[in-house]
């Protein structure tokens, strides 16, 4: 009975949202755009248009756009493993702290609650490690506060925290689209012999397809569509905006 009927089903679709409750966070969230004198830093918004616009190159046999998204991931796992030595290192400091003195976490009495539009698990994984960089300057602020370290370890703590987000970013700044298939590599043609000029020659596991990330995209060949339901959850990247105009309270 079921052969008579036509299933007309829509896309999933997930409300999702980030909240941030450092100064510091929603600064590496916003980025800062170039003016005189001042050079311009990417934020998180314009990582995930360009993680967006890797993943639908990678689904168009792009060679290059697979690589970008190892480089990536790649990248992503050792801010990942920074960012919990930092907070491992702050959980030893909090230790010192006297057992009859019981300390809550503290949070921003009034959050920033941003709206997420992330169509690539790559941008997903960066604000998961925002969310960890939100919480490790959350508590430095709060050992200061409290005299387990003092000042120059507080700036620290926070800055190399900041500088793996930057660096994250940084990498995917760099990314280039190519604009070739895999068949254009294989043909050689001008569009190959461009890209390989500028770009360089990939990797041959990740031009022949062997090596490919654990969150690339699968491959839509010409006259075949891919649709799953992961997929149709991903939209494109927004550009939600935290104002960050006071100083950061310290407890």
């Amino acid at each position: 009975m079921a052969d008579h009927y036509q299933l007309n089903l829509g896309s999933l679709r997930s409300s999702i949202t980030l909240t941030l409750h450092t100064h510091h966070a929603a600064r590496i969230w916003q980025g800062r755009a170039a003016r005189e004198g001042v050079h311009s830093i990417l934020g998180m918004a314009g990582y995930i248009s360009v993680t967006n616009l890797i993943k639908q190159t990678a689904a168009q046999d792009d060679p290059y756009a697979d690589w970008a998204i190892v480089q990536l991931e790649e990248k992503l796992m050792q801010a990942k493993a920074g960012m919990l030595e930092l907070t491992q290192q702050l959980g030893r400091i909090r230790q010192d702290l006297p057992t009859q003195i019981d300390m809550s976490d503290n949070l921003n009495i009034h959050p920033v609650t941003l709206p997420l539009y992330i169509g690539s698990q790559l941008g997903f994984l960066a604000v998961y490690l925002l969310t960890d960089y939100d919480t490790l300057v959350r508590r430095t602020l709060l050992a200061h506060h409290t005299a387990l370290i003092g000042r120059i370890d507080m700036e620290a703590w926070i800055d190399d925290g900041a500088h793996l987000l930057r660096s994250l970013f940084g990498q995917a700044q760099r990314y280039r689209h190519a604009g070739v298939t895999r068949d254009d590599m294989a043909a050689n043609n001008a569009r190959a012999l461009a890209a390989i000029d500028k770009l360089g020659f990939p990797p041959m596991d990740i031009l022949e397809g062997i090596r490919r990330s654990q969150f690339a995209p699968p491959i839509i060949r010409r006259g075949a569509v891919a649709v799953d339901d992961a997929d149709a959850l991903a939209e494109e990247a927004g550009e939600p905006s935290a104002i960050v105009d006071e100083p950061e309270d310290e407890a």
